[in-house]
């Protein structure tokens, strides 16, 4: 395990133009990063795991869907805080950063803003507190990362899900 001695110099004092929470929120995502993040993620990478033992963390700092009310168990911030996060996230790990990104904003921010109150009510809580982890499939031979192109369909066939593409 290596400690992470990064030191976050602010040269374009941009720390002047966030408020105290936006401060607190980025310090408590850049502590968390040092402490969990960055003394396992070398050898995790090296033993080409995903560490699945930081995603409480993640929902810890408010990582899954931060800008999802706290109605639906988010943490009900604004977009700077998400912004906020995610930087330091990446800072450690782009994957991780990945991970956090895509269950917040192809996940969770489609059920939110478009699904049925018993969608949000089912799903969004779970996802926020990393009991549920989400995907986004995007890729198909013929069309890379064009999702209008995308033939891939399921059906919903009862106790099972048909998917075919």
């Amino acid at each position: 395990m290596k400690p992470d001695l990064f030191e976050a110099p602010d040269y374009y004092n941009l720390d002047d133009l966030l408020t105290e929470e936006h401060i607190m929120i980025r310090d408590a995502a850049r502590a968390w990063v040092k402490r969990d993040v960055s003394p396992i993620i070398e050898q995790a990478a090296q033993d080409a795991k995903f560490p699945k033992s930081i995603i409480p963390g993640l929902a810890s700092i408010g990582a899954f869907g931060p800008y999802i009310s706290e109605e639906y168990g988010g943490a009900g911030l604004d977009q700077i805080s998400y912004g906020l996060i995610m930087q330091e996230i990446e800072r450690g790990d782009s994957g991780v950063r990945s991970t956090a990104s895509v269950q917040s904003s192809l996940v969770m921010y489609p059920i939110w803003k478009y699904g049925t109150e018993e969608q949000k009510q089912k799903f969004l809580p779970k996802l926020a507190s990393g009991e549920f982890m989400g995907s986004f499939g995007l890729t198909e031979p013929d069309h890379g990362s064009n999702p209008s192109g995308m033939v891939t369909r399921f059906k919903d066939a009862g106790d099972h899900v048909i998917l075919n593409g």
